[in-house]
This record gives structure tokens, sequence and C-alpha cells, in this order.
């Protein structure tokens, strides 16, 4: 089995790339998203490689990362997800944007990847509800803290989800500033607790941020 590849980039296609090792020339199959980033002819490379080895045929399919080809995995085990939905799948979101989705059960920005309709989307962010935080990487950390406070708080904080345009409208007021009217107004909206702010107990999710993150929070 083959899990890596070190070489130069040999030929660039529309789904793949050709991996000189050597003189020995291996056809990866990637995501466009990969393929966007592997760089030009001549280059160095290194991808972490999937062997898929059939009765007729020995597939490889490449990513710049191990997180991404875990990802690549993961996806598949989902009921009608195949090689090919996952690629397309990584292709318009990275890891990080898909552990997102599918801790936020955001099927509509899975379903914008070429082949996968609603009702594909739908079970993959069902099915990978559960399995999904243990593949997320950096941005696991990120999915548990922006349920526990919220997308506006999370957002304001840095942790990277999208604001929904009622809160992207308050953040935005002039009086949203720490203690200004805006974020006085999305929290009565939310229902955050008086006694503690952030919607998180302890502190322990808090030291992750950075300091300015925690400052917006405590400020709110």
């Amino acid at each position: 089995m083959i899990g890596k590849l070190k070489g130069t980039i040999d030929e660039i296609g529309d789904d793949h790339v050709v991996v000189d090792v050597h003189g020995v020339g291996y056809v990866a199959h990637c995501s466009s998203r990969t393929l966007s980033k592997i760089g030009s002819p001549g280059e160095a490379i290194v991808l972490f490689i999937e062997t898929y080895v059939r009765e007729d045929q020995l597939r490889l399919f490449g990513f710049l990362s191990a997180l991404e080809r875990e990802w690549f995995r993961l996806l598949q085990s989902v009921q009608g997800v195949g090689s090919k939905v996952a690629l397309a799948v990584l292709s318009v979101l990275t890891p990080g944007e898909l552990a997102n989705a599918i801790a936020l059960q955001d099927k509509t920005s899975v379903s914008r990847a070429p082949g996968v309709g609603p009702k594909v989307a739908v079970r993959i962010v069902t099915e990978l509800k559960n399995k999904a935080p243990a593949f997320a990487g950096e941005a696991g950390a990120n999915i548990g803290l922006k349920q526990e406070l919220g997308e506006g708080v999370a957002s304001r904080a840095g942790v990277g989800c999208c604001l929904g345009a009622e809160q992207s409208r308050l953040f935005a007021r002039p009086g949203s500033q720490c203690g200004g009217s805006g974020v006085e107004e999305w929290r009565r909206g939310a229902g955050q607790r008086q006694a503690d702010p952030a919607g998180v107990e302890g502190a322990g999710a808090l030291s992750a941020l950075p300091w300015h993150a925690r400052h917006e929070i405590e400020c709110l």
C-alpha cells in the first residue's frame, strides 16, 4: 500500500496529478482545491495517498494533508458517497469548513459540491454528526465552543463561523462595541445568561482563545 509520495510534479490533469518519484510516474486523483495549490510541473510535491485496490484497477488519491485524507475516508462511510463525491465535497469545502458545516447541520454548504443533491447532503451532515469532531483537527476546538457560545459571539471571537444576517447587522452597528446597544440586543434575543455571559461553564474554553477574543466575550 502507498501512503505517501514525495517527488516532483510531472503533469497536472483535470482531476489528477502525475508525481515523478525517481523516474516512476504515479497518477494521483485529487480534489480541484488540491490541484489548485500543488504548484506547477517541475516543482517538488508531497502528497498523502489513499490507495484503492480493486480486482480490475489500482487507484491513488492524493491530499496535501493527512487530515484531508481522513475526511476523504470518513465521507465515504456515508451511504451513497463514493470517492468521486468525497473529492467533490473536498473541492468546495476545506476540512475546517466541512467540520463546521456538519456541526451546524448546514446541508446547504455541503450541497454546493457537484453531484451532491439535497438528500445526500442531509445524510452527510446527519450521519457524520457524531463522528466528525474526531476528524476536525484545528477546527475541532472551535466546534464545541461555537455551539456553546452561539454563532454571533463565536464569530466575533474569531472562531470562524459565519454570522447570520441579523447578527451581522447588530454587530456592525456603531454602538455594538463592548457594552454597546447592538450586543445588548443580541444578548437579549439569544437569551444569554447574565451570570455566565459567555455561555460557557468553566474557563477552559475561554482560556484557549487569544486575549483579544476573551476580551470581546467578557465584555458581553
